[in-house]
């Protein structure tokens, strides 16, 4: 084990925050279903599925918390799958999904130029230019 791989424990500033209410909660049968149709997992207990549905919920929470900042740091209003990519490649606790986000595209800086027509991102048909 190489020093990237040693556990860092959570400042006092992070342990402060409060976790926000989640409503949604993970289906604890398909856990099991999912644990069980694996052949070198015999029988699962009973608690176990819960504590997996706990830690992929808390997983999301931080997941979806990062990429909100990266969206927030660029005055986004949605959250895009370029602030997804953004938050897993800036925390290193995401760097197991780097390649995963590999194949998605950067964000776009925000420039006062306007892109070379037939590069942004356009919606639809383009209009005939009358010269």
């Amino acid at each position: 084990m190489d020093a990237s791989d040693e556990y860092v424990p959570p400042t006092s500033n992070q342990l402060q925050q409060p976790l926000p209410i989640i409503k949604t909660r993970f289906p604890v049968a398909r856990i099991k279903k999912i644990m069980q149709a694996d052949d070198d997992i015999g029988k699962v207990a009973q608690a176990t599925p819960l504590v997996v549905a706990k830690a992929l919920e808390l997983f999301m929470i931080s997941l979806v918390q990062e990429s909100c900042n990266q969206a927030r740091m660029r005055n986004a209003k949605r959250v895009s799958p370029a602030h997804l990519k953004q938050a897993v490649l800036s925390t290193e606790q995401f760097d197991f999904l780097a390649e995963t986000v590999g194949k998605y595209p950067d964000a776009i800086a925000v420039s006062g130029e306007k892109p070379e027509p037939g590069t942004g991102p356009g919606r639809g048909r383009r209009r005939k230019v009358v010269e």
